[in-house]
């Protein structure tokens, strides 16, 4: 699975003040695009022994997103090395292909039992190829 993506339609739980996106909402679908592409990708051996904590988030904010605007969030592994992995989610307007949103985000592979770094497989990376 190289990519994974998804959509969504803008509601009015998700504006702020000035009736936009509010920029907390971009931030939790970034979170909630990358989980739902593992959750997808990855094999429930894998899941059970390893998941992921974010430790860089970086976001560059284009343009707006309204109430019903129908947003494509679409996100791939950039690199992936020894314990950390880049993803960028991109979040584009469904109807007008304008990107709202990029994002650049590193994780770090943990060990469910010892909680501790653990480097990335060649089988977890070949699942993102």
């Amino acid at each position: 699975m190289q990519s994974y993506q998804t959509e969504i339609t803008v509601s009015k739980d998700d504006l702020d003040e000035l009736d936009h996106v509010n920029n907390i909402r971009y931030v939790e679908w970034v979170q909630e695009v990358a989980k739902a592409h593992w959750q997808l990708a990855v094999p429930p051996k894998i899941k059970d022994t390893c998941f992921w904590v974010l430790i860089k988030h970086c976001i560059e904010y284009k343009s707006e997103a309204l109430l019903n605007d129908v947003i494509v969030l679409k996100t791939y592994i950039e690199k992936s090395a020894g314990v950390k992995s880049k993803r960028i989610v991109e979040i584009i307007n469904k109807q007008t292909q304008k990107l709202i949103a990029k994002s650049e985000t590193t994780w770090c592979l943990m060990d469910s039992e010892t909680k501790r770094l653990t480097r990335i497989t060649p089988e977890i990376t070949n699942l993102f190829r």
